[in-house]
């Protein structure tokens, strides 16, 4: 059986909420949880996408020059997908048309924000916390950064799953100021 994917993934959009700044819609980011009726497996997600989707090995994951690792998990480049970022059990998707002109902190942290989706489950600021925390650990999220995802993040609305973009900022710069950089911690800064 073939699965359309534009009207898949808009099915797939468990929180996806639109905003408007600027003229321009935000569309937060998706979580499928696994076994539900929306659980596609990665072929079947491949094969549906059509010749668009790419598939990044673990690993092989380049984000502004910084190698993106989320375990074994791969991710896929999906232009098509209609949201910056989604998790998926056992990959991450990720929109390169919509992440395209976003400031790299906000690229990197929308991908971290996705992949901790894969440790932490269904809990948006959970996921939050988990992406902030890695990159300050891992050295690409500075004060700097921290301001550019606060930006971007604070333009979104509530929805079911996400509280509204001020109240996640306040949280994000808790996770923040609770991850020491790895560095400083006798660690590699090497993600």
């Amino acid at each position: 059986m073939k699965v359309r994917v534009p009207g898949i993934a808009r099915m797939f959009s468990i929180a996806v909420i639109l905003a408007f700044a600027a003229g321009e819609a935000y569309a937060q980011t998706d979580y499928v949880a696994p076994g539900s009726d929306l659980d596609v497996p990665l072929d079947d997600y491949l094969n549906s996408a059509g010749p668009d989707a790419k598939l990044v090995k673990p690993g092989k994951l380049k984000i502004d020059k910084h190698r993106m690792i989320c375990g074994r998990r791969p991710t896929v480049m999906d232009p098509k997908f209609d949201s910056w970022g989604g998790a998926y059990p056992g990959y991450v998707i990720l929109n390169p048309i919509m992440l395209k002109n976003l400031p790299t902190p906000v690229k990197l942290f929308i991908y971290a924000h996705e992949c901790g989706h894969q440790f932490v489950g269904r809990n948006e600021s959970a996921a939050d916390c988990f992406g902030v925390k890695r990159g300050r650990r891992y050295g690409w999220l500075n004060e700097e950064g921290l301001e550019q995802v606060c930006e971007f993040v604070s333009k979104l609305k509530s929805d079911a799953e996400h509280e509204a973009g001020p109240a996640r900022c306040k949280k994000i710069r808790i996770c923040y100021k609770e991850a020491a950089p790895r560095a400083s911690r006798g660690g590699s800064t090497t993600q």
